[in-house]
């Protein structure tokens, strides 16, 4: 057991903990901004959308889904546990990227 791991096993994301709940706000609001760039981008975009256009909306999109399954591990309790390694993600982590899946070293392995 990490240091890390025993101090998020202590509180970790109880669905209905406080926790949880500041994480779901967070995930909210993320999701509004992104569906907000999103509705703009879509209003904004010509007969013919350029490459980069098309790239940006293919990352809003993505990034919705991540947050969606972010909501849903939430909801069933895996929630801040790394998708890879089953241990913690940090909490500073995810405060910055609310929607990891990963831990910082089992995302480095990824790329």
């Amino acid at each position: 057991m990490t240091v890390n791991s025993a101090v998020n096993d202590a509180s970790g994301y109880p669905p209905d903990g406080a926790r949880a709940r500041r994480a779901r706000e967070l995930l909210q609001e993320e999701r509004r901004t992104r569906v907000a760039q999103l509705t703009v981008l879509e209003h904004a975009e010509d007969a013919a959308p350029d490459q980069g256009t098309l790239a940006r909306r293919e990352s809003l999109q993505s990034t919705l889904e991540e947050i969606d399954a972010a909501l849903a591990r939430l909801d069933d309790g895996t929630y801040g546990l790394c998708e890879d390694c089953g241990e913690p993600v940090p909490e500073g982590r995810l405060e910055i990227i609310p929607y990891a899946r990963r831990c910082v070293q089992c995302q480095q392995r990824r790329r």
